[in-house]
């Protein structure tokens, strides 16, 4: 099976040439420049990949790099400039498409737009399969399950500060100054700007504060799941980090994280469904190293479209996969996840 990867010079690209190389399957590497494609597969152990050669400018031209291959995954960010003419050639190769976006505003945008297109193609356009995107998405979706009405859902990316490339910081910038979105009342408008209630993490003894954040659930969740209300949080001192990114800081972080720092770290998302009644539900997924993870969702993501079985369209995490079975499937790669039910206290 051959896997086109676009961006793969960066850093989590090559992440992800390394993950289809190691899953069994053929990478090949599509970008604008040889020498650097070439590099990028020596670097990722897949020496002797197929390279092709394409830039965003041309669709036609990059369509004809895809052609072949079964699945086209994007690491090319900010994706909210670069994403879209990935979309468009991926459609017109008839590939299935998954990238690894992060910005709101994008995933929403892509979501809206590329459904009847990519359908009457045949294919499947998923974005968002990335640490926080996918297992968000479907931790919601199995949170919700058990409630008849959910009144309020709150996602909440709960990681501790930590390392982070420059590809991500690029991103998070993008992301902050296009502004948050949450779901109310059937539609999606710009978050209100109020305090949230503090969340304590699973493992954690005490509250943390927490912050609106554009998060990609947001804009995901509520076309799978009902529920009157949908936010998102971020721990506020994380908040605090991405908020001082200006240009400047951008291009002085390193472009990548080493493999130590990356397993330091944990990655937790969490989310919280209420009914009106109190009753609440909820479901936490959380494991180390979130790059390499995200090349691990990206990669299975991209292998299970090419086996086939999904609807066609531009979908969710929760609409094109199983959620129990595409999260059952990460315990083997360290992750763990829970849901939980509890109701309230009759006097």
């Amino acid at each position: 099976m051959r896997i086109a990867v676009y961006g793969a010079t960066g850093f989590t690209g090559g992440l992800v040439v390394a993950e289809i190389r190691r899953r069994g399957m053929d990478p090949v590497l599509v970008g604008r420049d040889k020498t650097r494609l070439r590099a990028a597969a020596d670097t990722a152990g897949a020496t002797g990949a197929e390279l092709r050669v394409a830039g965003l400018d041309h669709t036609a031209a990059l369509a004809a790099a895809f052609d072949g291959c079964a699945a086209v995954v994007n690491c090319a960010g900010p994706f909210t400039l670069w994403g879209e003419p990935v979309v468009r050639a991926a459609i017109a190769a008839r590939c299935h498409y998954v990238d690894t976006a992060g910005e709101q505003h994008y995933i929403h945008h892509i979501l809206d737009e590329y459904g009847e297109p990519a359908a009457r193609a045949g294919v499947t356009v998923v974005p968002a399969m990335a640490d926080d995107g996918g297992p968000g998405d479907f931790i919601a979706h199995l949170a919700a399950a058990p409630l008849t009405a959910v009144d309020d859902l709150v996602i909440a990316d709960l990681r501790l500060p930590g390392s982070a490339s420059r590809g991500t910081a690029r991103s998070m910038a993008s992301v902050f100054a296009e502004g948050a979105l949450e779901y109310s009342d059937g539609a999606w408008r710009p978050a209100a700007v109020s305090p949230q209630s503090p969340i304590t993490p699973p493992g954690e003894p005490d509250p943390v504060p927490v912050e609106t954040f554009a998060l990609p659930g947001v804009v995901t969740i509520p076309r799978h799941v009902r529920a009157r209300r949908v936010r998102s949080a971020i721990r506020s001192d994380v908040a605090a980090l991405f908020t001082a990114l200006t240009p400047d800081i951008v291009e002085t972080i390193p472009t990548t994280v080493d493999e130590e720092a990356r397993r330091a770290g944990r990655w937790l998302m969490l989310a919280e469904a209420t009914t009106r009644d109190g009753t609440r539900s909820r479901g936490w997924v959380t494991g180390t190293d979130g790059y390499r993870l995200t090349a691990v969702i990206a990669v299975e993501a991209a292998r299970r479209l090419a086996a086939g079985h999904q609807p066609h369209g531009a979908l969710t995490p929760a609409q094109a996969f199983d959620p129990t079975s595409f999260l059952d499937f990460l315990t083997s790669e360290e992750v763990t996840w829970k849901t939980e039910t509890t109701t309230p206290c009759s006097s």
